[in-house]
């Protein structure tokens, strides 16, 4: 956790983690440079409010697991709360993220 102050006022930021598994890494590092660098972008967007993002949706039957959309792209993650941690579990494509 961080204080900021801003206007004589005291902000208390919450650093929510951002963790890969191995598998989740290899996937990144498999897809087209401009895919990463959006896939980069849109989860530092999450890792500052996982809470509002237009683009997640919760996964059915899998309490905790939530999913990323990013162009043809899917990012599987489980969201932690009590250890403030989002744990990256895939990358890939659409059509095989769920197989």
């Amino acid at each position: 956790m961080i204080l900021v102050e801003i206007k004589n006022f005291l902000y208390l930021c919450v650093c929510i983690k951002l963790s890969f598994t191995h598998n989740a890494l290899k996937s990144l590092k498999k897809i087209d440079t401009i895919y990463q660098r959006l896939v980069i972008e849109k989860l530092e967007a999450l890792q500052e409010n996982p809470y509002e993002s237009s683009n997640v949706k919760a996964l059915k039957g899998m309490s905790g697991y939530y999913r990323l959309r990013v162009a043809d792209y899917r990012v599987i993650y489980e969201l932690q709360d009590n250890n403030l941690v989002i744990l990256v579990i895939d990358i890939n494509h659409r059509k095989d993220v769920y197989k």
